[in-house]
């Protein structure tokens, strides 16, 4: 583990702080070996139902330490970042993002495995992969000219482009904005609102959703078999009855 990535937990919430601000939270291979495992905590976890990332400082992340990975250039699969963007890319249940500030690299390219993404009015987002005669990485060449259009991928991928905060909202990458101060806040709340709802059903909701393009036949068939399955789970059960007892469904013993 590291002190540059603090994980907590509270009730069915895990947050994920990346916690290194005199260097605007530059991701070395602990701090990614340390979210791997924090993010594989949350889903063999039963307790926990949401994940929420965030960072310290003025910075979401500043990408990548580049004289960490120059040192020691990740190799394999079992290379930290590997591990999670593996984790990230794969999580069953809710992951969201608070971005408090700067995104750069993988600090915007993680987003696109995020199911929300609140930011920050001061956010920016930056992708200047070629800048570094490098290539974007964590399938981002796919998924981030599907959410933004592929102009606006092409000017953050091959110019170094930068999009501020209302430019991401309106572009799709991010859900909602907030004041700097009131950031956390909101987006804990809101995380703490998904981890309230029927489990099952949320993270067969986020599966449903990344199965991407397919006949919409196709489609309608996954989402009649998990229909079915939850016709038949005490989810259900719950919320019918909470319905009819005029109460708010209580699904924290269900999972």
């Amino acid at each position: 583990m590291t002190e540059h990535v603090v994980v907590g937990q509270d009730g069915p919430l895990l947050t994920i702080t990346m916690n290194r601000p005199e260097k605007k939270n530059a991701l070395t291979h602990a701090m990614y070996a340390a979210m791997a495992d924090a993010l594989g905590r949350a889903a063999t976890d039963a307790a926990v139902r949401v994940v929420l990332i965030t960072g310290t400082g003025d910075a979401f992340t500043a990408g990548n330490d580049l004289g960490d990975f120059l040192n020691a250039p990740p190799q394999g699969g079992e290379a930290p970042v590997t591990r999670f963007l593996a984790a990230i890319s794969t999580a069953e249940k809710p992951v969201i993002a608070a971005i408090n500030g700067l995104a750069v690299g993988i600090g915007t390219t993680m987003l696109l495995h995020c199911d929300l993404v609140y930011a920050a009015r001061t956010a920016t987002f930056s992708a200047p992969f070629v800048n570094l005669a490098l290539v974007p990485e964590a399938a981002s060449s796919l998924l981030l000219p599907r959410r933004i259009g592929h102009a606006k991928a092409a000017e953050l991928f091959l110019l170094g482009g930068r999009m501020d905060a209302a430019q991401a909202e309106a572009a799709g990458l991010v859900t909602a904005i907030f004041d700097t101060q009131g950031l956390l806040g909101e987006a804990t709340a809101r995380a703490q609102a998904l981890a309230a709802k029927a489990p099952g059903a949320v993270r067969a909701t986020k599966a449903l959703m990344k199965r991407g393009e397919e006949p919409v036949a196709d489609r309608m068939r996954a989402e009649s078999v998990h229909f079915a399955a939850q016709l038949k789970s005490p989810e259900l059960r719950e919320a019918i009855t909470a319905f009819t007892q005029k109460r708010a469904p209580d699904f924290s013993k269900v999972g």
